[in-house]
């Protein structure tokens, strides 16, 4: 018996069932969709890259396809499966994964545009997986709809790519250096919405320390922010503080 009779057959006797063709269209499908995907994360820098959303688009297919396919065996009289479930744990798990990918840099939370990313490859993977191809393509070029003209728009919309920062900052007192360190944040592009003085300030040895809280808005990158503080003359520490530090 050839190769080509033997699948035949088995196709005939419902062992190659949601195996064939359409089924790896649809594969091949997701797999693509989120290929394009990750080649833009890859190509911007972020974490999850080409290989984790292709992974991940295209595994997520593959679990709806079985969760379509996979338990024709088992099914008889008395016997009913909801195959929604399996596609509600793929969320689940992928909601597992994508906060994996936030994280909290230095006062700043990054990654929440790339986890989003994932969880929209897994659906884009789902749907190919059930055959909603034209849904799956339509999403995905949203997502470059998404990435790069709202990317685009918010940098023209005054105020849209601001992010809140909160620094504790120490410096040595009676030499004016809050002035200084005010004029600085300024002109780095921030603006100071909250200042107050911390109490429990470590007097240092033969020096006179002072410790401020600062909370202010900007767009410029936290971490030049943090480099320029920590250059200033006279400053000892910068480091970031959560929010309610400060009350």
């Amino acid at each position: 018996m050839t190769a080509a009779t033997a699948l035949s057959a088995a196709a005939d006797t419902g062992l190659l069932a949601g195996q064939g063709p359409v089924q790896i269209g649809e594969l091949l499908l997701a797999f693509g969709l989120s290929s394009l995907i990750g080649l833009e994360r890859l190509l911007r820098g972020k974490s999850a890259g080409l290989r984790t959303q292709a992974i991940v688009g295209t595994t997520a297919a593959l679990m709806l396809i079985v969760s379509k396919y996979g338990f024709f065996d088992v099914l008889g009289p008395g016997v009913t499966l909801d195959p929604s479930r399996v596609a509600a744990q793929i969320v689940s798990g992928v909601g597992f994964l994508g906060a994996g990918l936030i994280l909290t840099r230095r006062g700043a939370v990054r990654g929440l545009t790339t986890a989003a990313a994932v969880w929209e490859t897994a659906a884009i993977g789902m749907a190919a997986g059930a055959g909603l191809w034209l849904l799956a393509l339509v999403v995905t070029a949203l997502h470059f709809v998404i990435v790069f003209g709202y990317t685009a728009l918010a940098r023209r919309l005054p105020g849209a790519g601001e992010s809140a920062v909160q620094l504790r900052i120490t410096y040595l007192d009676g030499q004016g250096l809050l002035r200084t360190i005010l004029g600085a944040l300024t002109t780095e592009g921030w603006r100071v919405s909250r200042l107050r003085t911390a109490d429990d300030v470590d007097p240092g040895e033969g020096a006179r320390l002072a410790t401020v809280l600062v909370s202010m808005h900007g767009d410029e990158p936290v971490e030049r922010l943090v480099t320029r503080m920590g250059s200033l003359v006279g400053v000892t520490d910068v480091s970031p503080v959560d929010e309610d530090d400060l009350d």
